[in-house]
């Protein structure tokens, strides 16, 4: 739910009817946007000045990530509050840069599988030569069991890596893609682009896509970037290939 847009527009006063006449919009299109669907520029800009708030206070996702003030030669590039705050075109950008190497390491990252246009992105970067690594959770590992109990979503999240090998299937057929299975307690996320990774930290009893998520770059052997590189190599190294 759109908790912010909804107390917004309990402050003026405005009913979805009155948003939806105002905006010449269907008031189911209102509905949607409460229920939490981001509206499309030209209507956030219209809400914005309807309601009297910054874009940024009605969708904080939409917002560009602030780049920390740091040295020359910085490894943290970016944060992100939550997974599901980083803009999807961050996604495709991450991935569309690499030249060398791709790596996904998660339990499920269905958010990944489900558009296709990452899928397509994966597809190009193999035929381009650049060697795709893809690491998910063993649906039927204990580990995976532990971590549904954990979250309190069950065996969901066996079903959505399921889910995800299915999405994926194009990709088995390329050249330069291989696709993993693991059983390990992961604490963290691991999204490569060749120097570039975004990180995505595990909290316990948090859905990853709760979590925050770090765009760290790897400069020189030991830096921050290294250690998750090692620790995405560990996991590769004692994986099985996917049937």
């Amino acid at each position: 739910m759109s908790d912010l847009l909804r107390r917004a527009l309990e402050d003026a006063q405005l009913t979805e009817d009155d948003v939806a006449a105002r905006l010449g919009v269907d008031p189911k299109t209102v509905r949607r946007w409460l229920a939490g669907r981001v509206p499309y520029p030209r209507h956030r800009a219209h809400l914005c000045k309807l309601l009297g708030h910054d874009e940024e206070d009605l969708w904080p996702q939409v917002r560009a990530p602030r780049p920390l003030p740091q040295p020359p030669g910085a490894q943290i590039l970016a944060t992100y509050p939550h997974r599901w705050a980083v803009p999807r075109a961050v996604w495709h950008q991450h991935f569309a840069s690499a030249r060398r190497e791709i790596g996904i390491l998660a339990y499920a990252g269905l958010f990944l599988a489900e558009d296709q246009g990452i899928i397509g992105t994966l597809a190009d970067k193999a035929r381009n030569g650049v060697a795709v690594r893809i690491l998910l959770g063993n649906p039927d590992g204990p580990r995976i069991s532990q971590r549904g109990t954990d979250e309190g979503v069950g065996d969901s999240l066996a079903a959505k890596i399921r889910n995800a090998l299915v999405l994926y299937q194009p990709l088995r057929e390329l050249d330069n893609v291989e696709i993993r299975l693991h059983d390990t307690t992961l604490y963290n996320s691991i999204y490569r682009a060749d120097d570039d990774l975004l990180i995505n930290p595990h909290a316990y009893g948090i859905p990853a896509s709760h979590a925050p998520v770090l765009h760290v770059r790897h400069v020189d052997d030991g830096d921050m970037a290294s250690t998750y590189l090692r620790s995405f190599e560990r996991v590769w190294s004692d994986a099985t290939p996917s049937p």
